[in-house]
Protein backbone atom coordinates (compact mmCIF):
# COMPACT_ATOMS: atom_id res chain seq x y z
CA UNK A 1 0.00 0.00 0.00
CA UNK A 2 3.50 2.51 -0.24
CA UNK A 3 2.79 5.41 -2.33
CA UNK A 4 4.23 4.89 -6.19
CA UNK A 5 6.75 7.36 -5.89
CA UNK A 6 7.44 7.46 -9.57
CA UNK A 7 3.82 8.70 -10.60
CA UNK A 8 2.55 11.71 -10.05
CA UNK A 9 -0.77 10.24 -11.76
CA UNK A 10 -3.85 11.14 -8.87
CA UNK A 11 -6.00 7.72 -8.58
CA UNK A 12 -9.91 8.09 -9.66
CA UNK A 13 -12.26 8.68 -6.57
CA UNK A 14 -13.05 4.85 -6.79
CA UNK A 15 -9.27 4.07 -5.90
CA UNK A 16 -8.98 6.59 -3.84
CA UNK A 17 -12.05 5.65 -2.16
CA UNK A 18 -11.13 2.10 -1.82
CA UNK A 19 -7.98 2.47 -0.60
CA UNK A 20 -8.95 4.89 2.18
CA UNK A 21 -11.72 2.20 3.34
CA UNK A 22 -8.93 -0.43 3.44
CA UNK A 23 -6.52 2.04 5.81
CA UNK A 24 -9.18 2.61 8.14
CA UNK A 25 -10.22 -1.37 8.55
CA UNK A 26 -6.23 -1.50 9.11
CA UNK A 27 -6.42 1.47 12.01
CA UNK A 28 -9.16 -0.14 13.22
CA UNK A 29 -8.15 -3.77 13.66
CA UNK A 30 -5.40 -2.36 15.95
CA UNK A 31 -2.11 -4.30 16.45
CA UNK A 32 0.11 -1.61 14.28
CA UNK A 33 3.28 0.11 15.62
CA UNK A 34 2.78 4.16 16.83
CA UNK A 35 5.15 4.60 13.48
CA UNK A 36 2.87 1.94 11.11
CA UNK A 37 -0.27 3.78 12.51
CA UNK A 38 1.26 7.34 11.44
CA UNK A 39 1.98 6.58 7.93
CA UNK A 40 -1.70 5.12 7.68
CA UNK A 41 -3.04 8.17 9.01
CA UNK A 42 -1.12 10.23 7.23
CA UNK A 43 -1.36 8.26 3.68
CA UNK A 44 -5.54 8.35 5.34
CA UNK A 45 -5.16 11.97 5.28
CA UNK A 46 -3.79 12.28 1.71
CA UNK A 47 -6.70 9.99 0.02
CA UNK A 48 -9.41 12.07 1.87
CA UNK A 49 -8.31 15.04 0.41
CA UNK A 50 -8.09 13.35 -3.27
CA UNK A 51 -11.73 11.70 -2.83
CA UNK A 52 -12.42 15.92 -1.51
CA UNK A 53 -11.22 17.44 -4.42
CA UNK A 54 -12.67 14.50 -7.17
CA UNK A 55 -16.15 15.44 -5.10
CA UNK A 56 -15.74 19.34 -5.33
CA UNK A 57 -14.89 19.07 -9.17
CA UNK A 58 -18.27 16.88 -9.58
CA UNK A 59 -19.78 19.83 -7.25
CA UNK A 60 -18.99 22.26 -9.86
CA UNK A 61 -19.59 20.35 -13.09
CA UNK A 62 -22.86 19.93 -11.40
CA UNK A 63 -23.80 23.60 -10.95
CA UNK A 64 -22.81 24.35 -14.09
CA UNK A 65 -24.93 22.00 -15.75
CA UNK A 66 -27.63 23.33 -13.49
CA UNK A 67 -26.96 26.95 -14.70
CA UNK A 68 -26.96 26.14 -18.00
CA UNK A 69 -29.69 27.37 -20.23
CA UNK A 70 -31.79 24.46 -21.09
CA UNK A 71 -34.26 24.30 -24.18
CA UNK A 72 -36.46 27.64 -22.68
CA UNK A 73 -37.78 25.04 -19.92
CA UNK A 74 -37.23 25.87 -16.49
CA UNK A 75 -38.18 22.30 -15.07
CA UNK A 76 -36.08 20.54 -12.31
CA UNK A 77 -33.65 18.32 -13.64
CA UNK A 78 -34.32 15.51 -12.33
Amino acid sequence: MADEQGTAEKPSYEQARDELAEVVKRLEAGGLTLEESLGLWERGEKLAAVCEEWLEGARARLAAALDRPGDGDAAAPF
